[in-house]
């Protein structure tokens, strides 16, 4: 065969995008995605509550939220109506900070007004995503928590492309079934993307009366633990209903930090988490 007959070796192609955004994620050693199937699961209360545990620990931590139509992080770790900063030399948006130091990103600091809608398709979703994760300066993290919106599409999809190596990714549920259905959708789809699951977590998982102090199971009780199970993946705990959550939220304080069994309950979990990515490094 001389030259001129051989077959011809193609080109490999990077994609710029995810050249971009590896290089500005190249100081971030961990990245945990947090998702759910179904809203209303309490899925950013645990996001914004495992960055503040990370915090707490001495480690540095950003959040990123990736909800681009529904932006809640920043209500919840007191940063509400604030403006980014930029940084004219390195061309990069600067990351607030919560009380914790948790760094944070969200498409709610840049819209006039808190109520505006976003009402975009899929590219710009995609777009937005890219840019908090490339035009952001992270700096040097030891964890990135990515807060998903609810379901199986555009910014899971966009994720899931521009980071493969991410540790991997939290499934947040509460243990009724209607919930559980969507959440093994949400397992599936991490599945078929490659990405691995680090976890289960059960919100709302009763409620301990305040009179008789007894569990009240309002939603029933164990559905998440049973769904781990049954796809074999870890369990890493349960939070209970606590009404002293709601007003922390609303206040922009994460319960963890706090005083409570709450508190005591969910960083049993986060230490359940840190173990499970420690069995991949």
């Amino acid at each position: 065969m001389n030259k001129n007959e051989q077959k011809k070796i193609p080109e490999i192609t990077i994609d710029p995008q995810k050249l971009k955004v590896m290089a500005a994620l190249r100081d971030i050693k961990h990245v945990i995605v947090v998702a759910s199937g179904k809203g209303g699961v309490g899925k950013t209360t645990v996001a914004v509550n495992i960055a503040t545990s990370l915090a707490t620990r001495g480690l540095k931590v950003g959040i990123l939220d990736a909800d681009i139509t529904g932006p809640n992080v920043p209500k919840m770790v007191g940063l509400e109506n604030e403006r980014p900063a930029f940084d004219e030399k390195e061309k990069k948006i600067l990351p607030l900070e919560s009380t914790y130091g948790v760094k944070v990103i969200s498409m709610e600091f840049l819209l006039q007004s808190k109520t505006d809608a976003v009402i975009w398709r899929g590219p710009l979703k995609m777009g937005a995503i890219t840019q908090f994760l490339s035009d952001v300066k992270w700096g040097h993290l030891d964890y990135l928590i990515i807060d998903l919106p609810p379901g199986t599409s555009d910014e899971p999809l966009s994720i899931a492309q521009l980071i493969p190596k991410a540790d991997g990714v939290v499934i947040v549920s509460t243990p009724q079934e209607v919930a559980l259905l969507d959440v093994k959708k949400s397992i599936n789809f991490v599945r078929k993307v490659g990405l691995k699951v680090l976890g289960l977590i059960e919100n709302m998982s009763g409620l301990i009366c305040p009179h008789c102090h007894k569990e009240i199971n309002i939603f029933g009780k164990d559905g998440g633990k049973k769904a781990a199970e049954e796809f074999n993946i870890p369990f890493l705990g349960a939070i209970p209903i606590d009404p002293a959550i709601v007003p922390l939220s609303d206040e922009g304080k994460p319960f963890v930090g706090q005083t409570g069994e709450s508190q005591t309950i969910f960083e049993k979990i986060v230490d359940n988490l840190i173990a499970e990515i420690k069995k991949n490094e």
